[in-house]
């Protein structure tokens, strides 16, 4: 698949990007795919073409631009290493919901000026916290996001006064989530909360239990299940393929 490196200009700097688009034809819906904690990688950019294969341009954003150029994380390892764990934390840490929405704003102008992407609404995927990402998105910024995903993504429902829940009554997007079970970062009471959230908010949704832990869709997580895996391309498939146009 085609795939094009380039910035994002930011209120905070410049982002690294990477635009993936099928191999002909066009222009078409766009797609921001945010990854998970490692951040943007091989990994995703390989799953970026994937998606891009279904008829999509799809945008892969480094949300750790600010750390400017970072050391990979070993997938494997970094949460039982404890310096790397710590280096990890401070990083995601620095990617609040305000961050989020602000170079969410960049990344959904900068797909408008791009010849390879039609429309001025689109879909937002992400896994762990990326799927968090997606779901803030949606809710921060309404009007710009049409098909909301996310995969095994924690932190949906939480204490906080910024928990994406809250942000339901905002959102205007068709909201799928695919969740992992025994997740801690997810519960069932939690998919509960989020059901009755998006429910009083009128939002067309879908959260369906997938029999795979944290991390199933991304390779290179040591939890990664090739099953769910297929399960979750299905999924995007076919919600985008309906919600996206």
């Amino acid at each position: 698949m085609p795939r094009i490196s380039d910035t994002v200009t930011t209120d905070d700097g410049s982002c690294p990007v990477s635009l993936h688009t099928p191999d002909s034809g066009g222009p078409w819906p766009g797609v921001i795919m945010y990854p998970d904690a490692g951040g943007a990688r091989p990994t995703f950019r390989a799953m970026a073409d994937r998606l891009a294969g279904y008829g999509y341009a799809v945008l892969v954003p480094d949300v750790y631009y600010r750390d400017g150029d970072w050391a990979p994380f070993t997938m494997s390892t970094v949460f039982e290493d404890p310096v790397e764990r710590s280096r990890l934390s401070g990083m995601i840490a620095k990617v609040t919901p305000d961050v989020m929405a602000s170079d969410a704003a960049a990344f959904f102008d900068y797909l408008v000026g791009r010849p390879e992407v039609r429309g001025e609404s689109f879909g937002t995927t992400g896994y762990c916290m990326g799927g968090r990402t997606s779901l803030v998105v949606a809710g921060r910024l309404p009007e710009r996001v049409a098909a909301a995903m996310s995969f095994h993504g924690g932190g949906l429902v939480t204490d906080a006064a910024d928990s994406p829940h809250l942000l339901a009554d905002q959102i205007r997007a068709a909201v799928y989530v695919g969740a992992a079970k025994s997740d801690r970062s997810f519960t069932a009471a939690d998919g509960e909360q989020l059901d009755k959230a998006l429910t009083a908010a009128g939002v067309d949704h879908v959260i369906e239990w997938y029999s795979a832990f944290h991390g199933f869709a991304v390779p290179d997580n040591g939890p990664y299940d090739e099953p769910a895996a297929r399960r979750h391309w299905d999924a995007m498939h076919s919600f985008f393929g309906t919600h996206l146009v």
